[in-house]
């Protein structure tokens, strides 16, 4: 199963890392690796990008950034070669992200001249942005035919556990999972609530919109630690943030729902 139906997909700058993902799926399908597993490794990953940025490696740690961002295309893809998509990874997955998020800019904070303040604020804004990429693509996910129905456009009830998976863990996955991304999910779905009744977005607009995307956002964390502009990482995210109302009025303005 792909994420998309052919004529949905677009060039998602975010986005890079899902060859190199394809190919470690395709070598771990045959074997005892799980897709937790795998999620599992990219956290790992993530981590120890936060220990290289603590001991300003900024080569390595954009080295471990960047491969966080592959090993994160990769257990999704293992779901779906192995046919065992899981609410568990699902929500495992977008929490490790938040975490990391969250401990990468605090990192970056303690060895720059950033206060902690600014720092939140930066926290605040990428999860802002990220929230308005993953609210267009997964509207456009779950109404894609042939698409992976896995995420929900509102993530507002306890999704029944599939097979192989225990309803428990996803009951409290979800829990944890709607206390951290609850509140960006509803100030999106605000500022653009007509959004999730349309059935599609042009191609264009997509790509425009991932970047916004995760994967997007490390790579611009990776290159200004690699030049060494680490004390712009901070104030660069809150800026970048000016852009979320003009995709959403572009949005407003040129992507309707048809009569």
């Amino acid at each position: 199963m792909s994420k998309l139906a052919t004529q949905d997909k677009f060039l998602d700058f975010s986005d890079y890392g899902r060859f190199a993902g394809k190919w470690i799926a395709n070598t771990l399908k045959n074997t005892r690796f799980t897709p937790i597993h795998v999620t599992l490794l990219f956290g790992l990953s993530g981590i120890i990008a936060i220990y290289c940025i603590y001991k300003n490696h900024y080569y390595l740690a954009c080295f471990f950034i960047i491969l966080k961002s592959i090993i994160d295309a990769a257990d999704g893809e293992l779901a779906r070669l192995k046919k065992t998509p899981s609410y568990t990874g699902r929500y495992l997955d977008s929490l490790f992200d938040i975490f990391l998020n969250f401990l990468i800019l605090v990192t970056i904070c303690y060895v720059s001249d950033t206060t902690f303040r600014a720092t939140i604020a930066a926290f605040f804004c990428i999860q802002l942005q990220g929230t308005l990429y993953n609210y267009y693509y997964v509207i456009l996910r779950t109404k894609s035919v042939g698409g992976d129905k896995t995420s929900k456009i509102f993530e507002n009830k306890t999704p029944k556990a599939l097979a192989g998976e225990s309803q428990k863990w996803v009951t409290f996955l979800f829990q944890i999972y709607t206390l951290v991304y609850g509140g960006f999910d509803k100030i999106i779905y605000k500022l653009d609530r007509n959004a999730a009744k349309l059935k599609t977005f042009p191609n264009w607009f997509m790509t425009l919109v991932s970047l916004y995307g995760l994967g997007f956002q490390l790579l611009l964390i990776s290159l200004m630690l690699i030049l060494n502009w680490i004390e712009f990482i901070i104030p660069f995210f809150i800026i970048y943030s000016l852009l979320i109302p003009v995709l959403i009025v572009i949005r407003k303005v040129y992507i309707k729902q048809k009569e």
